[in-house]
């Protein structure tokens, strides 16, 4: 199956994982298929999964006062989850939705406890993931209250120039925390010949 070379890869960024090792973590996950404009979880819903994309694009978002509030993206080889659900059992402020036909595999709570009780590797493997995790957020958070527009701008395209295509515009200055006009404007800006 070609996912688990996609799970292996991603592990390997953390820890390295024998034959055995591997078997067992990859016989945790599920394999899940959704159409466009699905559904993973909606807000108020206890987040039961936690999700790496093999194939596809979602979005996690609250409901702002108008429109949706988007938090993040994943896309292939990418975590999408309601962490906060998920760790704490509580009702998820979030939603997430995907925006093509996405594939993912999938860990319950209870999966990962086992592999944690499996080996002091794997908890190791999941306390790395949590705080790369972590750390990407608060940079994100940082980056959105103090650069600028046109450098939140900036910065996303050089990451993310695949996005500009995949994602409707109104998601990506809702992400950037900017109006669709400051976007729509600054996308004009940099396709300016220099």
């Amino acid at each position: 199956m070609e996912w688990i070379e996609n799970v292996k890869t991603y592990a390997s960024n953390y820890v390295r994982l024998d034959d055995r090792e591997l078997a067992f973590f990859t016989g945790m996950f599920e394999l899940r298929r959704f159409e466009k404009r699905k559904m993973l979880i909606a807000e108020g819903e206890v987040e039961r999964y936690l999700n790496f994309v093999i194939k596809g694009l979602s979005i996690k978002f609250f409901q702002g006062k108008k429109d949706r509030v988007v938090t993040q993206f994943a896309r292939e080889n990418d975590l999408i989850s309601c962490y906060e659900s998920f760790l704490s059992g509580r009702p998820s402020n979030s939603a997430v939705e995907t925006l093509e036909p996405t594939t993912i595999v999938s860990l319950t709570k209870e999966n990962v406890d086992r592999l944690y009780d499996y080996s002091p590797k794997m908890e190791r493997l999941g306390r790395m993931i949590t705080t790369d995790q972590f750390l990407k957020w608060v940079e994100f958070e940082y980056d959105r209250l103090r650069l600028s527009s046109s450098e939140r701008f900036v910065n996303f395209v050089r990451g993310n120039a695949d996005l500009m295509q995949r994602v409707p515009q109104k998601y990506l200055a809702s992400y950037l925390n900017m109006k669709p006009e400051t976007f729509s404007r600054l996308k004009h800006l940099i396709k300016r010949p220099s």
